[in-house]
């Protein structure tokens, strides 16, 4: 089976590598003639565990490779993937389907013979029907059929996901040409039939919902915990027994019940606003998602205030560590990362920032303000500081020693916004510690 897949981006590469790893011959097309040229000689773009070693095993096995000619690329495909990017539009919030649109017509006016034209990317209710009316329209002599087949990918944990998936969605049209693309969707995935991962066949436009309404909520869960545990630091509550509580219920699930200082990324932040713009268009509005989005933009603002009410009042001539700069950890993604809105904030109150993170610092730098110094590891940021903030919980941050990381700085002040550290610990070790929802 061959298939094209549009896009060597983040959901593009890891879905691309993947398939080829089913035994699919799958070939990824993209604009950017550098990027490719990397991918050929085995420079991966992103960070991702483990996904250098899929795409080199794959290509060198012939399954996988990669052009910037699109014709070759859905010459011969049976399925051809759309997986480019749906930014926010700046002005309104909605997801900006400009890629999406050009990439379907470029498709219809490549394709030579009957193929399934499929959405990967997160695209609002309704892309689909517009896509055929695209095909359609160019291709009226051929019989280009439209499905829906959303991402549920994890950065830092993506292929497992994607191997090991906790379901599949397939959206179709209705009629002979839905049921062709749908059976040739589910011969695609049929490698996961031996572990029995559930298929859900849908119409497009409920599997084009089911990816915001899912990230939604996990968004809400987000922020709902991040509220509870401000309220548990004002009646001396511990936030991580009250999210163990909540998460022995079965219907209530113990993950995504974390607090921290907000949630980021390539997914949540956009597809939270692209839903509340699509449920307003329409005449329904979420106003639990739209609360949600304005709690958890608030929340990252606050945290600046946080580090300047534990130092005294004032960040004026201070030094101030930021251990790590990505909204989560495994992953390079720097997009709506808390250290985004905090770090610009605290050198604007008078601090110098000393940051450091394993794998987001050349993503970074473009993006945080002349003030900021990196350093070259943890302790080197620290070396001299007069407050610590962790921000991302990278798992070398969690084995620091507090010793030498309290010998190193100048100050006693440490911020884990993480909650990664142990309490006692860290004050024997005379830091003024201060966390999240916790005595």
């Amino acid at each position: 089976m061959r298939i094209a897949m549009i896009g060597a981006g983040y959901v593009g590469l890891v879905s691309g590598a993947c398939f080829a790893e089913f035994g699919v011959d799958v070939c990824v097309v993209d604009t950017d003639a550098g990027k490719v040229e990397a991918l050929r000689a085995g420079r991966i773009p992103i960070y991702e565990p483990g996904l250098d070693a899929l795409v080199a095993e794959n290509v060198r096995d012939g399954r996988l490779s990669f052009t910037t000619d699109l014709d070759e690329a859905v010459r011969g495909a049976e399925a051809v993937f759309l997986a480019v990017g749906t930014p926010s539009r700046r002005g309104d919030g909605h997801a900006d389907l400009t890629y999406v649109y050009a990439a379907a017509e470029q498709v219809a006016r490549a394709a030579q013979g009957r193929l399934v034209l499929v959405t990967k990317s997160t695209v609002p209710v309704g892309t689909g029907r517009q896509v055929r009316d695209i095909v359609r329209r160019v291709r009226p002599d051929l019989s280009i059929e439209v499905a829906s087949n959303p991402e549920f990918l994890r950065e830092g944990s993506a292929i497992g996901d994607f191997m090991r998936p906790d379901r599949v969605v397939i959206g179709t049209e209705a009629g002979e040409g839905g049921a062709w693309a749908m059976t040739v969707l589910r011969r695609l995935y049929r490698p996961l039939n031996l572990i029995e991962v559930p298929i859900l066949a849908t119409r497009i436009e409920t599997a084009e919902l089911i990816k915001y309404a899912a990230n939604a909520f996990l968004a809400t869960k987000i922020t709902f915990i991040n509220e509870i545990a401000d309220l548990c630091e004002k009646v001396g509550a511990d936030v991580h027994d009250v999210s163990r509580g909540m998460g022995l219920d079965g219907r209530i699930g113990r993950k995504f019940l974390h607090p921290g200082p907000g949630y980021g990324g390539s997914c949540f932040p956009k597809d939270t606003l692209a839903l509340a713009r699509t449920a307003q268009d329409h005449g329904a509005p979420v106003r639990l998602v739209e609360t949600t989005i304005a709690v958890n933009e608030a929340r990252k603002a606050a945290l600046a205030d946080r580090v300047a009410a534990a130092c005294g009042g004032s960040l004026s001539g201070k030094v101030v560590a930021v251990l790590g700069l990505t909204f989560k950890p495994e992953t390079d993604d720097m997009r709506d990362a808390a250290s985004l809105v905090v770090v610009p904030k605290l050198v604007e109150a008078g601090a110098t920032v000393r940051a450091f993170d394993p794998a987001g610092m050349g993503h970074a730098k473009p993006l945080l303000p002349g003030a900021v110094h990196y350093a070259q590891g943890p302790l080197d940021a620290a070396q001299g500081a007069d407050a610590l903030v962790l921000l991302t919980e990278w798992n070398e941050f969690r084995a620091l020693s507090p010793e030498k990381l309290r010998a190193a700085m100048r100050g006693p002040v440490l911020l884990d916004f993480r909650n990664v550290y142990d309490p006692e610990a860290m004050r024997e070790a005379g830091f003024h510690y201060h966390s999240i929802g916790r005595p």
